[in-house]
């Protein structure tokens, strides 16, 4: 009995230890400079904006990732669909919900596309998602020229200024990946695929139908990272030479954080923890008024520091297992 209770209070710490760190780390500073962490709600909605973005661009990066594929297109899927959805909607005077089914349905089509590109060209996905980076971003220039604007159409530019919207995409985001994943025919053939190709690929499982419905999910979560993203401004910003790949690399931190989390509870849950984790570092950087450049070199550090405790785990809690010298 006291080892069940141990092992559940032992998976509990190890899911909720690291952004309880970053959470009373950035209290405490913020205390001792006399600044509160959540001024406003303002500053909530910001923390679960963050939280909701960096979520669906984790997962985008992470389906394809976990499974040898690196992915540099979804940025550029990302701009396309929303592109696409705000362009459509603003052309016909579609309602608010339309452009978010539109740039949804974009995202999905945009992301199978990228799958079924990799899949017939044969090239490493790096490559072929290079190139697909450049061909969306060159469509999404041509459809929208310098950019699209909407800031005068309210209904257009609510979704992403209401914190119960924020709460409600993690939410359905955690939900569709653990449901999908972990109790599905496609996550039980995805995980056989990632652990033993060869042998999953004679068992009769079809790999490339697999890779193709991997982006497109992808491509879901990054068609509502840019419907996040325009509602939220009410502007979308062409992009061009491969101007829309810094888009994921808000990504990997959480990624390693959920791959940390997964191993006491379940790796898509410590990715929400890992949004959230990158969302406390981001708004506290803020609320202490560091530069830019400053909050680059610190989150940086912070990612390095993290891969080197990864690393480097067994030797660093060694240290403090070591028994002491028999006299």
């Amino acid at each position: 009995m006291k080892t069940d209770k141990s092992n559940l209070v032992k998976r509990i710490v190890g899911t909720l230890i690291i952004p309880v760190i970053a959470i009373l780390i950035f209290y405490i500073v913020c205390a001792v400079k006399g600044i509160a962490f959540f001024e406003t709600s303002n500053h909530v909605l910001i923390f679960c904006r963050s939280i909701a973005t960096v979520t669906l661009t984790t997962f985008a990066l992470s389906i394809n990732l976990n499974s040898g594929r690196f992915d540099f297109s979804l940025g550029s899927i990302s701009l396309l669909a929303s592109v696409v959805g705000s362009t459509i909607t603003l052309q016909y005077n579609l309602p608010a919900a339309a452009m978010l089914v539109i740039t949804l349905a974009a995202g999905i089509v945009l992301g199978a596309v990228s799958g079924l590109l990799y899949v017939l060209l044969k090239l490493p996905a790096l490559i072929t998602s290079l190139g697909v980076a450049l061909l969306f971003e060159s469509i999404s220039s041509i459809i929208a020229g310098s950019g699209v604007s909407f800031t005068t159409e309210k209904a257009l530019t609510q979704f992403s200024s209401s914190i119960p919207n924020m709460v409600i995409v993690t939410v359905i985001a955690f939900g569709f990946m653990f449901i999908v994943m972990n109790y599905t025919k496609f996550g039980f053939n995805y995980a056989a695929l990632k652990d033993g190709q060869k042998v999953a690929v004679d068992t009769g499982i079809k790999e490339k139908m697999n890779a193709i419905a991997c982006y497109a999910i992808a491509g879901a979560m990054m068609g509502m990272v840019g419907y996040i993203n325009a509602s939220l401004t009410g502007t979308i910003q062409s992009s061009l030479n491969f101007g829309s790949i810094g888009a994921m690399f808000v990504a990997f931190l959480p990624m390693f954080i959920g791959g940390f989390v997964g191993r006491f509870s379940d790796q898509y849950l410590g990715m929400v923890l890992g949004a959230a984790t990158y969302a406390t570092i981001q708004l506290g950087f803020v609320r202490l008024g560091l530069s830019s450049e400053a909050q680059s070199l610190v989150s940086a550090l912070v990612l390095v520091g993290f891969l080197i405790y990864l690393n480097n785990e067994h030797s660093i809690v060694g240290l403090f297992k070591r028994k002491p010298a028999v006299k």
